[in-house]
């Protein structure tokens, strides 16, 4: 291959690359790959709490530089490295006020005000997401326990656990961290009587138990 060819070819690439990025795609996959973005479901949701529609949206891939620059140092931590906020530290787990709950790394709606219950646990808990099709839940072996770990199902940000201690009528206690989390203020409207059609129980272990990694706020 002469040098001709090869100045060639690294040009077409390089015109690939800014096309891609004009277009709002992603150069690479976190692992390096130039594989397209993979498509997931998203419901989207006003403000106000009120169900917008579904949306088909590309899954949100950064590198870790990207969202270093756009996250705060706690917020990256717990997002993208699976951290945990300290107890009672966090900016919303004492938050009575009405409104949503979206995902700080990609503005995905997670929870609703009308779900959310003092836990005692000093974190944000709600007996229900404002709709399951916007989270993802994996069974998390860390740290020697088998707990369930609840993602952003848009940009796969951290955003707590799962346990199975919470309040009628789920019996279940998403355990989030503020961190994770952007609220916005308003009243939020249907998400608690849909709630309990929208869940599949996960098991996991020690309600007040407090990741080895924690962060101090």
């Amino acid at each position: 291959m002469n040098r001709r060819t090869v100045l060639g070819i690294v040009g077409v690439c390089g015109a690939s690359a800014l096309l891609r990025r004009a277009a709002g795609v992603p150069a690479t996959g976190s692992d390096g790959s130039s594989d397209p973005p993979t498509v997931v479901a998203i419901v989207e949701y006003s403000d106000a709490g009120v169900r917008v529609g579904v949306n088909e949206v590309p899954k949100i891939v950064k590198t870790d530089a990207e969202w270093r620059r756009q996250l705060t140092s706690i917020s990256y931590q717990v997002t993208r490295r699976e951290g945990t906020e300290r107890a009672f530290t966090g900016a919303t787990w004492n938050g009575h006020d009405k409104g949503l709950y979206r995902c700080v790394c990609c503005n995905t709606a997670l929870f609703g005000s009308d779900t959310k219950f003092e836990s005692g646990t000093g974190w944000p808990s709600f007996w229900s997401p404002l709709d399951k099709q916007n989270i993802e839940e994996r069974i998390d072996h860390t740290l020697g326990m088998v707990r369930t770990a609840v993602s952003c199902r848009r940009c796969d940000a951290h955003l707590g656990h799962l346990f199975e201690d919470g309040p009628k009528p789920t019996g279940l206690r998403y355990c989030m961290n503020s961190a994770a989390m952007r609220f916005v203020n308003g009243p939020t409207l249907g998400a608690s009587t849909q709630a309990s059609s929208r869940l599949d129980p996960a098991a996991s272990e020690d309600a007040a138990y407090v990741n080895s990694r924690e962060l101090w706020a």
